[in-house]
């Protein structure tokens, strides 16, 4: 059975992104049906009308509030067709990129991709794998001042995904050279 991968690139940079790199690597390595989805051209922030469109139960919902969530909509049915997400996750300032926060928000809706429980909150997309390509200049994966993949994990996980995956070319204007032979051991080490 051919896995399906969805390949989530989030870089601001088109030409030269490390991370844009690792992804299509990791993307190649694994293989199967892929759908891509580049957050560069930036998707929209949530807003009044989109946080009203998705607290109203969906059979209540006016065309304008369903059209208010059609992309979320769409984000979550891409994340809900996969197997494998392979997210570039570029450290901009510490933390993620504006334009993955973006998706973020667009996706982790209650009761569609988690849901409040009396124990506390569960995620609902279960039995998926998460591959996180990251890359930074001078932040060191799994630091004290690396705030992109402790969030990314705990984000993963709150919508149910805890299968998570670290690839990793941090540190790269303090050895370049080290950084890609990291990454490049860690997508070798990957299972298809």
């Amino acid at each position: 059975m051919t896995q399906t991968l969805l390949q989530i690139d989030s870089s601001a940079r088109m030409q030269g992104s490390t991370t844009r790199a690792l992804t299509t690597r990791i993307a190649e390595r694994l293989g199967g049906a892929l759908t891509r989805r580049d957050l560069s051209s930036a998707l929209p922030q949530i807003d009044e009308n989109w946080v009203n469109a998705n607290f109203t139960p969906e059979a209540d919902r006016t065309p304008a509030q369903r059209a208010a969530l059609a992309l979320s909509d769409q984000l979550v049915a891409e994340i809900k067709a996969a197997d494998v997400l392979i997210i570039g996750v570029p450290v901009y300032n510490f933390g993620i990129p504006t334009a993955l926060k973006a998706w973020i928000d667009q996706i982790a809706r209650a009761g569609v991709t988690f849901r409040y429980t009396e124990a506390g909150p569960e995620g609902l997309l279960n039995g998926k794998r998460a591959i996180l390509a990251v890359a930074s200049g001078g932040t060191k994966v799994g630091s004290d001042i690396d705030f992109a993949t402790g969030y990314m994990r705990h984000i993963l996980g709150f919508i149910g995904i805890t299968d998570v995956t670290l690839v990793s070319a941090d540190e790269q204007m303090i050895d370049a050279e080290r950084a890609a032979q990291s990454a490049e051991d860690a997508i070798a080490r990957l299972a298809a």
